[in-house]
């Protein structure tokens, strides 16, 4: 008993104890963490055409290790599919400062969008790029991802995903040409001044139901024009040029025949 006793009180105990608990944490942490893109999901080869893409057309920027600056921000640990939607839709490389990246057409093809994902994806753990099954929006529910959408999306894109302004010269962009995997990874990785909504917020499956929801508005309207799917502000415009532009009409009208 005494010495047992004795092991218990042994100094280096707590340190034992310490990193028992580190091993159990991390363990915990590792099982239950997103799913991230890692350098094995590429080959080498990827990786180092990668890297000459990153010191030719980012490193300018971004530093030659990826570092960033006071103004640029760091791409270690943004995961591929954050550069995939950025190189994807033509926001990266940028043509010039302004508010916000501009979408354009993509100056590199998908061989050299995924070579660049795969280098940056290689400096640290982030969001890989979604399956096609996670962004099928027919294996979507239309119904939930509308109600999660007005709930998280439509105060800056609209009710119906047709962007909107903000401040400072920003805005939310249209979605309505917009593909699937761009809008998952958009929610997954909150570019610009977008929040991020990670697996933690949204599940893989309700970021599948607002992408249903979406391309479901893409169908057109039931219920007649649509006037730009603007809501209040092209529904008022309609009304007051329009609609009072015919009483006015006929007034004039009635008030001519009278006399």
């Amino acid at each position: 008993m005494k010495a047992l006793a004795a092991r218990r009180h042994h100094r280096f105990t707590p340190v034992v104890i310490v990193m028992f608990a580190l091993l159990v944490v991390g363990g915990v942490y590792a099982a239950f963490a997103p799913s991230s893109a890692h350098a094995d999901t590429a080959t080498n080869q990827d990786i180092e055409e990668g890297h000459k893409l990153f010191l030719a057309n980012c490193a300018t920027c971004h530093g030659a290790n990826a570092e960033g600056s006071d103004n640029v921000p760091s791409l270690i640990g943004v995961g591929a599919a954050a550069v995939d939607f950025q190189v994807g839709t033509g926001r990266m490389p940028m043509q010039a400062s302004g508010p916000q990246a501009q979408a354009k057409p993509a100056q590199m093809d998908k061989t050299q969008t995924r070579q660049l994902a795969a280098y940056v994806a290689s400096l640290g753990p982030g969001p890989s790029i979604p399956t096609a099954d996670q962004v099928d929006p027919e294996q979507g529910s239309v119904s939930n991802g509308a109600a999660i959408f007005r709930t998280n999306c439509a105060m800056c894109h609209n009710a119906v995903g047709a962007g909107g302004a903000l401040s400072d010269g920003k805005f939310a962009p249209p979605l309505t040409k917009t593909s699937p995997t761009h809008i998952y990874e958009a929610m997954l990785t909150g570019p610009q001044s977008m929040p991020v909504f990670n697996n933690g917020t949204l599940t893989s499956e309700e970021k599948r139901d607002v992408i249903a929801y979406v391309v479901e508005q893409r169908e057109g309207s039931a219920g007649g024009i649509t006037l730009g799917s603007l809501g209040p502000v092209s529904e008022g415009v309609w009304a007051w040029v329009i609609g009072m532009g015919v009483l006015i009409g006929a007034a004039v009208w009635i008030g001519a025949k009278s006399s």
